[in-house]
């Protein structure tokens, strides 16, 4: 059988994270079988459904790197085609219209619920000549007898009695298609084999089920994956922080760092935490992942992010640095090379927003020194020896790590000082106080004559305090 798999989001906001890891497994087990990926806009919302919503949706998919074999298909588009199944439907006695009022149904809904029933359509109109002319709904005519047996690949076998489910409408008023008739002839004409989505589908899946035995077809397999919960067990919403795809990419986190972080939740190889692409399309399984519910741990997320942030390419995260560093009203190019930067400070950051933070001073001045570390070490006491360093980097014709080492450990020999009381106010006064790698890479990224300006300005601050 042809793998085919599929992800069908509701253009009414952006890519939720737990959307995208329902993409990332419908991505992950079509890639791993050889068959094929197939995106589809479910829009008959017509009120919700924006265009806004779909340019998020495709973008927050690109970024992810979860390409498509097919789609995006429109289901806006399909009208015709559902239509026409629901007027089979009606001609074989297998849905009917039905005119109740909304007063009626909520009268309805009232009683069973006083009578602590479950609340559901009684098929009042199941056996009336409802005109076409008036106002009406069209539902689905729901086996009375028999259950729906389906096995779930990840919640096992799933019974449900038909007498729990009601006569579904699968027309609206507006003519409109609802979703539970909408994706059922999406997924047949599509060719879906698997079906892998959200639990908060499973109620839906045994009404879609008879819709397709009705039709004559036999259900694709279905793998209904456990809900993102926040850290307070709630379901994972906006109260908790970043929900949005794209939020987390404005936010500084490597997508290649969120798609390893979103497949472990919820389906685990062993003790393995960091996985490449190829890795997970091998090793990846839905009937692998768990049945309960898995939580978001931020913390967990920025740990995963800063070991692709050391091990990726430092010439790829020099290029998605450079956003950010614009953010800040930094052009890189009027500093040091931004991927030598990056080696020497990707080791301190989490995110691309705190590295870029954090190597401010590499491309401009500070307004202030860090007070506790400038008291410490910019006394009148270090002024001789930023004075003699500052004459020595001044007079390097060649202007190297190497180098720089030598002058700094030269002007120690001729104070005869230890480094620390040379290399330390050196550091403060270069740096403002920041955590810095190597003091000689730090001199060496900042630049000759920056670190003469720089020092310059120590120098003041010392005189300045003295008096």
């Amino acid at each position: 059988m042809s793998i085919r798999t599929r992800f069908a989001p509701s253009p009414t906001g952006y890519l939720h994270i737990g959307g995208a890891r329902t993409a990332l497994f419908a991505w992950l087990y079509a890639r791993k079988h050889g068959g094929k990926f197939v995106l589809r806009i479910e829009d008959t919302d017509l009120e919700r459904s924006t265009e806004e919503s779909v340019n998020a949706i495709l973008e927050g998919m690109s970024w992810l790197g979860l390409d498509y074999d097919e789609g995006p298909f429109f289901q806006t588009h399909r009208f015709e085609r559902y239509e026409e199944v629901i007027q089979k439907l009606m001609a074989e006695g297998k849905a009917y219209r039905c005119n109740c009022s909304k007063e009626r149904l909520e009268k309805l809904r009232e009683d069973q619920m006083a009578a602590k029933e479950k609340p559901r359509y009684d098929g009042h109109c199941r056996n009336l000549d409802v005109s076409a002319g008036e106002p009406h709904v069209i539902r689905f005519l729901n086996p009375q007898e028999g259950e729906v047996v389906f096995k779930d690949l990840v919640r096992g076998t799933v019974s449900v009695q038909n007498k729990e489910l009601d006569d579904l409408i699968i027309k609206r008023t507006d003519g409109s298609p609802t979703y539970n008739l909408s994706v059922v002839i999406d997924d047949l004409d599509m060719k879906i084999s698997h079906v892998i989505r959200g639990d908060d589908h499973i109620n839906n899946t045994p009404r879609q089920i008879n819709i397709l035995q009705a039709m004559g077809y036999e259900a694709p397999t279905y793998a209904h994956v456990p809900m993102i919960l926040g850290e307070d067990g709630a379901r994972l919403s906006k109260r908790h922080g970043a929900t949005s795809v794209i939020e987390y990419r404005d936010m500084g986190f490597l997508p290649e760092a969120l798609i390893n972080y979103l497949v472990r939740l919820g389906w685990s190889s062993g003790d393995q935490e960091i996985f490449t692409l190829d890795e997970m399309i091998s090793l990846f399984d839905v009937v692998d992942v768990n049945k309960a519910p898995s939580s978001f741990n931020g913390e967990k997320l920025q740990w995963i992010n800063q070991q692709y942030l050391k091990e990726e390419d430092a010439s790829r995260i020099a290029q998605l640095l450079s956003v950010h560093l614009g953010e800040l009203d930094i052009d890189p190019s009027l500093g040091p090379d931004l991927k030598e930067v990056v080696l020497a400070q990707r080791e301190r950051a989490k995110t691309l927003i705190e590295l870029a933070e954090i190597s401010q001073f590499f491309y401009r001045d500070f307004d202030e020194f860090d007070e506790k570390m400038a008291k410490k070490q910019l006394r009148p006491v270090a002024t001789e020896a930023l004075k003699e360093v500052q004459t020595a980097l001044n007079e390097i014709s060649d202007w190297t790590a190497e180098n720089i080492h030598t002058a700094i450990h030269a002007v120690a020999d001729k104070l005869e000082v230890k480094m620390g009381k040379v290399g330390m106010p050196l550091r403060v006064a270069v740096t403002g106080g920041a955590p810095s790698p190597g003091l000689d890479l730090t001199v060496f990224l900042i630049g000759q004559e920056a670190c003469t300006r720089r020092i310059n300005k120590a120098l003041e601050y010392i005189e300045n305090r003295a008096e």
